[in-house]
C-alpha cells in the first residue's frame, strides 16, 4: 500500500496516452475493476487526488495522472509500432503506471513485470486509450498491437521484444533499447557492412527472447536460435553485447 501518501510511489514503467478529455478518473478505474478485470482499487487518497493504488496478484501499482488532475501531455517516443505516421504524442494526455513502493528494486523482475503487463491489459479496455508506452524501452505502440504481442507471452510464449523492448536499425547494425532493464545489457548486432534487413530483424527479436530467458551474458559464446544462422555474442565492459554472425 501507499500508506496514505498523496503521491504515486515508485518509478513509472509504463505510460498510457488518452485522447483529449478521455483520461479516466478513480471512479472509472473502480468500475473497470468491478467489471471483472481481476484487479482492485486498493487505495484512494482522501481528499481525492490524481492517483490511486491498484492491486493485482498480491502486488500493488500506483497509477497517476488521472482526471481531473492537471493534464500532462504525452512525451515523444523514438520507437513506435502500429501507430499512424502522424501520431502526435503531445496532443494526448498521459497517465503513468508505477510499481508500488514495496516493489522498489524489484520492478525489473519478470514475475513483477508480468503482473504489470497483466494490469496494462486490463486497463487497455478503458475508452479513449490511444497508445501504450513501455518507458524503459522508450517505445510507443497501439493498444491492439500491445495486447496481441504480450498476451501470448503471459501464456508461455516468446518474450514480446517490440512491446517491452525496442530495436532500432542503423546503416550497418541493429541496436536494442530497453533490454538493460531486464538483463543489465544492451546489444549491437553488426551486420557486416550491409543495411539490416528482415533476416537481421528476425534474429534480433529471437535474441531478445533468448537473453531475457538466460540473463546477463558473462562470457563470449555462440548461440543457435530458431530459424536463424548461429550468432556470436561477446559482452563488452561498457554493458554492450557485440553480436555478429558466427
Amino acid at each position: 500500500m501507499s500508506n496514505g501518501k498523496d503521491s504515486a510511489g515508485g518509478r513509472a514503467v509504463a505510460t498510457l496516452l488518452f485522447a483529449p478529455g478521455a483520461r479516466p478518473d478513480a471512479d472509472a478505474l473502480a468500475a473497470l475493476a468491478q467489471a471483472g478485470q481481476a484487479f482492485a482499487v486498493s487505495h484512494r487518497p482522501v481528499p481525492p487526488a490524481d492517483w490511486v493504488e491498484l492491486l493485482r496478484d498480491g502486488l500493488t501499482f500506483d497509477i497517476s495522472g488521472l482526471s481531473p488532475g492537471l493534464i500532462v501531455p504525452g512525451a515523444p517516443a523514438p520507437l513506435r509500432v502500429g501507430l499512424p505516421a502522424g501520431f502526435d504524442c503531445a496532443a494526448h494526455e498521459a497517465v503513468l503506471l508505477a510499481p508500488g513502493p514495496h516493489l522498489a528494486g524489484a520492478e525489473n523482475l519478470l514475475p513483477v513485470v508480468q503482473v504489470a503487463v497483466s494490469l496494462i491489459l486490463a486497463l487497455a479496455a478503458l475508452p479513449g486509450l490511444a497508445a501504450i508506452g513501455w518507458l524503459p524501452a522508450g517505445n510507443l505502440v497501439s493498444p491492439r498491437w500491445f495486447v496481441d504481442a504480450v498476451r501470448p507471452w503471459l501464456e508461455g510464449g516468446p518474450f514480446p521484444a517490440l512491446a517491452l523492448a525496442g530495436l532500432k536499425r542503423g546503416t550497418d547494425r541493429v541496436v536494442s533499447h530497453g533490454l538493460a532493464f531486464f538483463v543489465g545489457q544492451e546489444f549491437e548486432f553488426h551486420t557486416g557492412g550491409e543495411r539490416p534487413g528482415e533476416v537481421h530483424a528476425r534474429a534480433a527479436v529471437r535474441l531478445v527472447d533468448w537473453l531475457v530467458a538466460h540473463g546477463r551474458l558473462a562470457t563470449a559464446q555462440a548461440v543457435s536460435l530458431p530459424d536463424t544462422a548461429p550468432l556470436w555474442l561477446e559482452p563488452g565492459e561498457n554493458g554492450i553485447i557485440a553480436i555478429r554472425w558466427a
